[in-house]
């Protein structure tokens, strides 16, 4: 076996001209450029008392801080992060002066949650949510890991808002504004919502008046207030609903349209008359006979006869005035509050802005 000196393995190295300087410039050319805002692949390789060490393939270990871990509170990195795990980061700040780039796994959560709750708007879903606090404005729910605001307008509970901390409600939502970090839900029309679905058209259902308008009467059927507005007293002639009801007077009335999408009861005690004007003469016959023309009602809607309610009286109420999806309303600033389709809604608009708490905390 032939013998290679010292002197030859030398001569062999510096015919390779390979140095440190090169070896380096090499890693530079494969460097992957990372910034801030980029979502990358990276494994736990150190774990450490206050975070972890991260390898995103730089030349310098990447570090996730614990309050960058989650959503969630988390006092041990352990609690999220197991080590050789591979996972999604994202790159939260550029490199320090040692080359160091800081990543969060909280940052890609409040992400995929905005996402997600924006999901849950668009499909008018019912989410549930246990209220951890309140302010002077409402309540306080976390909705995937988002902190929302349910206003005190919109809280439907005999409990007050305090009373509340510590319980599940069905909540929708009024306001998902990502940019302007807040969330805010209605208690309420969940409620409504709820009760709406267990009422239909045609149903006799017994009520009590609870506001009295020019334009009509609110009635609390359950809970839930309907309009009976002034053209479906009667078939005579009315100048005022305050010629024929009282505040809590109990009366049974007919419900003649409901329309969820903009929340709204649409009640009539003129089709319960057996004749003309008997709201104004006989009260008690019209409720004693109310189940015999309903059904009358009814069957006139199955056979196509329409002519029994004319649409102009559905739509004659105006926006500001189309009231009639409030639970049990306490002034008449909300009972002029809408249930709406879009994102806003008349209580979350008008609240004080400091009132209402970032989602993002």
């Amino acid at each position: 076996m032939p013998m290679v000196s010292q002197t030859q393995t030398l001569n062999n190295n510096n015919n390779i001209g390979f140095t440190h300087e090169d070896f380096a410039a090499l890693l530079d050319q494969y460097d992957y450029h990372f910034s801030p805002g980029d979502i990358v692949a990276g494994t736990v390789f150190s774990m450490e008392p206050r975070g972890a060490l991260i390898d995103i393939g730089a030349k310098t270990a990447a570090y996730i801080p614990v309050q960058e871990l989650s959503i969630n509170r988390v006092d041990d990195p352990k609690e999220v992060l197991q080590s050789n795990e591979t996972r999604e980061f994202f790159i939260l700040t550029d490199e320090n002066e040692d080359g160091q780039l800081t990543l969060s796994i909280r940052r890609i959560e409040y992400m995929r949650a905005w996402q997600r709750v924006r999901q849950l708007q668009e499909e008018d879903a019912t989410v549930y949510s246990n209220v951890f606090a309140t302010n002077r404005g409402g309540a306080l729910v976390r909705v995937e890991g988002l902190r929302g605001f349910i206003p005190g307008s919109h809280i439907s509970a005999k409990d007050t808002k305090e009373d509340l901390v510590g319980q599940d409600l069905p909540l929708k939502f009024l306001e998902v504004d990502e940019e302007r970090n807040r969330l805010v839900l209605s208690h309420r029309r969940a409620l409504v919502e709820r009760k709406m679905n267990g009422l239909e058209v045609s149903q006799v259902v017994i009520g009590s008046v609870r506001g009295i308008k020019p334009y009509g009467a609110f009635i609390d059927i359950g809970g839930v207030s309907g309009l009976l507005h002034i053209s479906e007293i009667s078939h005579d002639h009315i100048d005022t609903p305050h010629s024929v009801f009282n505040v809590n007077d109990e009366l049974k009335v007919m419900i003649i349209d409901l329309d969820a999408e903009r929340g709204r009861i649409s009640l009539s005690t003129k089709q319960l008359e057996p004749e003309p004007g008997d709201m104004l003469k006989n009260r008690d016959l019209v409720f004693e006979k109310a189940e015999e023309m309903a059904v009358k009602f009814r069957e006139k809607l199955l056979a196509g006869d329409t002519t029994t309610i004319d649409p102009a009286e559905l739509e004659g109420i105006s926006a500001e005035e189309d009231v009639t999806i409030e639970n049990n309303p306490r002034d008449d600033r909300e009972i002029v509050s809408v249930v709406s389709n879009d994102n806003t809604d008349s209580h979350a608009t008008a609240l004080d802005e400091e009132l209402i708490p970032s989602a993002v905390e």
